[in-house]
């Protein structure tokens, strides 16, 4: 790489640009390299692609970033050591949102998880459906829930049941509201990185009196590999920050309920 010359200085975004830019023609870029070109600090390289991962466009590696593909989601446990405070948030506005013999329907995610923890801790009576076995153990500690696992094909990866058996026992079932995760939400509606997740997704909401979205902002402007719903069908979001621009607006515009801290 050449150092970039002449006396303009890339401003955030564009240095965004010309990294992802860069891993379009390249698999790897390393932290010096583009810090060489855009004659800034690795520090402000560094922050840069942590800025970029969290949006899900590269993935952090060997001293630098490599290009990610759609559809590219990192495991269950990895998940759950970031964003921490907002999945937390999240939690409890959506714990919020669950009154003493409701009927619900949970499907697998970090975020979920925390949610599923909050109602055991505040003793919620429940009746939870979920294809999650952490989510099954979790609120199973609470006396007052009553917890129903979905059979189905076992992904150790995320720690959750998937497929044609798992969308055909949902359909036995009726509940009042369903709480949901996701891996994108843009102007082409609630998208999914896992297969298998996003038909679990689309069943339960089809047995729902209500859906609720569990998303985020890190997750806003991404569109992952698989379809869950459209705009208009999301019901309720519950996020840690509201939308912005043409999303806010699509939003909206399909009467979509916007819960915040």
């Amino acid at each position: 790489m050449e150092q970039q010359t002449g006396p303009h200085r890339l401003k955030k975004r564009e240095r965004h640009d010309q990294i992802l830019l860069h891993l379009k023609l390249r698999p790897h870029v390393r932290v010096t390299e583009l810090a060489t070109l855009f004659g800034v600090t690795t520090e402000t390289v560094r922050r840069d692609m942590d800025d970029l991962e969290q949006r899900g466009l590269l993935e952090r590696a060997h001293g630098g970033a490599s290009a990610t593909h759609p559809g590219a989601h990192r495991d269950l446990d990895e998940r759950r050591q970031e964003r921490v405070a907002e999945r937390e948030h999240l939690g409890r506005l959506a714990a919020a949102l669950v009154q003493d013999g409701d009927t619900i329907m949970i499907d697998a995610g970090s975020t979920t998880m925390v949610f599923a923890r909050l109602l055991a801790f505040a003793e919620t009576r429940v009746t939870a459906i979920t294809n999650s076995l952490q989510i099954g153990m979790i609120l199973g500690q609470s006396a007052r829930a009553r917890v129903i696992l979905a059979p189905g094909s076992y992904l150790p990866q995320e720690a959750a049941v998937v497929g044609v058996e798992t969308c055909d026992y949902l359909a036995r079932y009726h509940v009042d509201a369903c709480f949901l995760g996701a891996a994108g939400l843009s102007e082409a509606g609630v998208t999914e990185a896992v297969e298998g997740f996003s038909a679990v997704k689309r069943a339960m909401m089809r047995q729902s009196g209500a859906c609720r979205f569990l998303i985020d902002a890190s997750k806003f402007g991404l569109t992952r590999l698989n379809h869950v719903a459209r705009l208009h069908e999301v019901g309720t979001l519950v996020s840690d920050r509201a939308p912005e621009g043409a999303l806010a607006q699509d939003l909206r515009d399909g009467g979509v309920e916007i819960i915040l801290p």
